[in-house]
């Protein structure tokens, strides 16, 4: 019979990919809504057990092999397939990365299953989980339920959960398995990068992102002197990376990045759905916009009308105040 949960821990050399703790935090609301304990699973990095112990998990399993060291999509979907074979669990949960959805869709494959994709919520309701994924480049949601026998594959994505809702616990058990590995036909190479020397906003704690409202490129300087008041990054809706006014590695929303920082300010956004889908699941959202019926203040916590020529000056100035 099926039971649990295991949750995929993403790391780089034994560094944890942050977004790791979004899919503990997911799997964790998925525990506690199902009544099922949740494990934490990390493929070639034993050093990283002890850390991922802190959290509020039934078990850590440190999965052991010499092939484990470097990433390949061979060795990770057979270590991990075996892992998933002993451990017999309902749902294996991970984060949407380009890591996971090179491996993951074979990992599935393995057990005759499908992936649910890049979901951005979920709900449980008379025990049955349904998975809420974006279609159409955000403008449909679609509600996935899966109708077969366990084990179910989900991956969630970044921002859909914060990291610092990962519960933390009082230390769980650490269990090493080792595991078999036949032929590996791959050789690892560096880790895919979408532009080279790319921002990662996923990181950034403090987001001011621009939009058309800015009017001109000469303008963006507005915009900048905020973000380094703030000790935040600056970014950009598609038309201003359209534009080559900021790099495309700038861009939030559908065709760009994915953000859920602790603040983040829309300077004469809008608020197209294509942009709504990369930032909405900031912890507070500001928004600055002239047009009171501007879509951004349907989801933003603090709204300003007004003239973002005016108001980014007087703001940049009374933080000023507020930090000296």
């Amino acid at each position: 019979m099926s039971k649990g949960i295991l949750v995929f821990i993403e790391h780089k050399a034994g560094a944890l990919n942050k977004t790791s703790l979004e899919a503990i935090a997911a799997a964790q609301k998925l525990a506690v809504d199902t009544g099922q304990k949740s494990t934490a699973v990390i493929p070639g990095a034993p050093s990283l057990a002890q850390d991922i112990a802190a959290y509020d998990l039934e078990k850590v399993i440190s999965v052991e092999h010499p092939q484990l060291a470097d990433y390949t999509p061979d060795a990770y979907a057979e270590a991990m397939e075996q892992v998933v074979r002993a451990a017999e669990p309902q749902y294996v949960i991970m984060a949407h990365t380009y890591l996971v959805r090179d491996f993951a869709p074979k990992l599935a494959a393995r057990f005759g299953k499908g992936l649910i994709s890049d979901c951005v919520r979920m709900k449980v309701e008379a025990g049955e989980a349904t998975f809420t994924r974006r279609i159409f480049l955000g403008k449909l949601d679609a509600d996935v339920v899966s109708d077969g026998e366990p084990p179910v594959f989900v991956t969630f994505q970044s921002g859909a959960l914060r990291g610092d809702q990962a519960v933390k616990g009082s230390g769980a058990p650490i269990e090493t398995m080792q595991v078999e590995i036949s032929e590996v036909r791959m050789k690892p190479e560096a880790p895919f990068q979408e532009v080279k020397q790319a921002v990662d906003l996923s990181k950034a704690d403090v987001i001011v992102a621009v939009g058309r409202g800015i009017k001109s490129k000469d303008n963006l300087a507005l915009a900048e002197k905020l973000a380094e008041v703030l000790g935040g990054d600056l970014a950009a809706s598609r038309p201003i990376c359209d534009a080559e006014w900021l790099p495309l590695d700038r861009q939030i929303g559908s065709s760009g990045q994915t953000v859920a920082p602790k603040l983040y300010l829309a300077v004469g956004i809008s608020g197209a759905i294509q942009h709504l889908v990369g930032m909405k699941n900031s912890q507070t959202i500001v928004a600055i916009n002239k047009d009171p019926e501007a879509p951004i203040f349907d989801i933003a916590d603090y709204g300003i009308v007004g003239d973002l020529f005016e108001v980014l000056p007087v703001l940049t100035e009374e933080i000023k105040k507020l930090k000296s």
